[in-house]
């Protein structure tokens, strides 16, 4: 099989089996193995987000008063805005081989692309926490009473765990046997959420509506807002991985085939969103959803139920973890891809328990949605704008010098870190968690600034983009940063490349190598 690029023919090589698993680390993929296509990128992003994790997502619209149909306005326009502010993230993994948050090195610094793998933690902890939470309750939910079973913290810590294992075993083989089981999720997932057309006919009323006492937030605008921004967090949380499974495709795909990928794939999750929204209305004012919507359902489909609880856990818990553990064995190199994802995996599962035992799960899942738009949407923003300006040439060598243990090369900057991507995220974030609000975790002091309605977004967005560009403008990065072609818009100044050099750590620790293999060579022998 042959792959024709702009320069030349690359050989490409047989793709792995799923049960094979992954030697790539965040190391750049070469040419040879970049098996996979633009539609293994929809796929794996609708496949990821066809579960009840979503589902979940598209219910809070309802929670917070809205009607049938205002809650599916602003759950399509949450979906959609998140997915054009998403779009461009699909493009730096095949231009560098490698995952998103190295890739942020170019415009964050080798080091202070670190700001990744923070967003990319906190978005893996949230939604594997999310898939394992409410998928383990739809299987208890439905044991209960199919079975008899009786509920408790016992039983959904047994379904928890054996979720959660499966999800890790999955990552550890990593990126083939992620893709297979998304490749399921895809086609068995819809089919079964659309039955519900099916179970739920002579129960759903498109015309329902509880009236302007029930909003959340008092009024129609800050509630349809919030539930709009609920929403677009999904499409968002997808920002720091896409580069995780692009970086398999090919360095020569058209961007447009990129684009549309991401877009589609974004979309089709309004299958389950809709679902959400649709069922949520049946059994609004029920504290546990999940296990009231299985008491709702006809006995059948509280099986369908369970079929589409298992699969959609492993899917959503797969690829936010398998990212995570990627992204922390590249911020600790001593530590191998399957390493990190089992020590991430484990801690994440301490947490689940943690939070879902002892805290309100609807609250929590809150706060860390509303903590991911604000603070992973201006890193997006500067990574869009850093890429149009830097024309998407990328030097994928220079991008591993962190995780070489080295330093120097032209995305060294200052010490490993471009202010002017830095400064501009931290000044985004802060500003927008002032506005924000997303109850009852997070409520910033200026959250009442427009009359309740969130302006979170607008100003995380809005600070990231002027004060990046304008540092851009006034501080212009030095030329060597840029490819061949030069930056697009803004000026360069001349500069020196620093020379790549091994740290300070690394070069001791390799003389401790060559230290004991000399001990070892000259130690006499029994």
């Amino acid at each position: 099989m042959t792959q024709h690029g702009n320069d030349a023919t690359v050989t490409l090589n047989p793709r792995p089996k799923a049960t094979e698993v992954e030697l790539h680390g965040i190391n750049t993929i070469p040419d040879a193995d970049r098996t996979s296509r633009p539609f293994d990128l929809f796929r794996i992003q609708f496949g990821g987000a066809n579960t009840f994790a979503t589902v979940l997502l598209g219910t809070f619209s309802i929670a917070l008063g809205l009607s049938f149909w205002e809650a599916v306005l602003a759950t399509v326009a949450g979906v959609l805005l998140g997915a054009v502010i998403l779009m461009p993230m699909g493009l730096f993994g095949p231009k560098t081989g490698t995952n998103n948050a190295v890739s942020s090195g170019a415009h964050f610094g080798v080091r202070g692309r670190v700001v990744g793998s923070f967003l990319s933690l906190l978005t893996a902890i949230a939604f594997y926490s999310i898939s394992v939470w409410v998928s383990g309750d739809a299987i208890v939910g439905a044991l209960t009473r199919l079975a008899g079973v009786e509920d408790s913290i016992g039983l959904r810590t047994v379904i928890y765990a054996i979720i959660g294992a499966i999800v890790i075993i999955v990552v550890v083989y990593g990126y083939q046997f992620m893709l297979l089981v998304n490749k399921t999720a895809v086609i068995a997932n819809t089919l079964l959420f659309l039955l519900a057309l099916v179970a739920f006919a002579t129960t759903f009323d498109p015309s329902y509506n509880p009236g302007p006492d029930a909003y959340a937030l008092g009024s129609f605008w800050p509630t349809f807002v919030l539930a709009a921004l609920i929403a677009m967090s999904n499409p968002i949380s997808f920002g720091a991985f896409l580069g995780d499974w692009s970086r398999y495709i090919p360095k020569s795909t058209p961007p447009r085939k990129l684009f549309a990928a991401t877009l589609l794939g974004q979309l089709a999750t309004l299958v389950p969103f809709l679902f959400g929204v649709a069922t949520a209305t049946i059994v609004a004012g029920e504290v546990d959803y999940v296990v009231a919507l299985i008491q709702a359902s006809p006995p059948w489909y509280a099986v369908v139920l369970i079929f589409v609880a298992f699969i959609g856990g492993l899917s959503t818990g797969s690829t936010s973890l398998y990212g995570t553990g990627l992204d922390f064995s590249s911020v600790f190199p001593r530590f191998s891809r399957v390493q990190a994802t089992i020590a991430i995996g484990s801690l994440a599962f301490v947490f689940i328990l943690v939070g879902r035992l002892a805290f309100d799960l609807l609250g929590a899942v809150n706060a860390f949605v509303g903590a991911i738009i604000v603070t992973t949407t201006p890193w997006m923003i500067i990574m869009a704008i850093g890429y149009f300006v830097h024309r998407g040439e990328y030097d994928a060598r220079m991008l591993q010098v962190f995780n070489r243990g080295e330093t120097g090369g032209k995305y060294w900057y200052n010490g490993g870190v471009n202010w002017r991507g830095m400064v501009a995220w931290i000044a985004a974030a802060t500003l927008g968690l002032l506005f924000a609000y997303f109850p009852p975790v997070i409520s910033g002091p200026f959250a009442n600034a427009a009359g309740g309605v969130d302006l979170s977004l607008i100003v995380a967005i809005g600070t990231a983009a002027v004060v990046y560009i304008g540092a851009l403008l006034i501080f212009p990065e030095p030329s060597y940063s840029f490819g061949p072609s030069g930056p697009r818009v803004v000026r360069s100044i001349p500069g020196t490349e620093r020379e790549v050099v091994l740290d300070h750590a690394s070069q001791a620790a390799r003389a401790q190598v060559r230290a004991d293999a000399r001990a070892d060579a000259s130690s006499p022998r029994g």
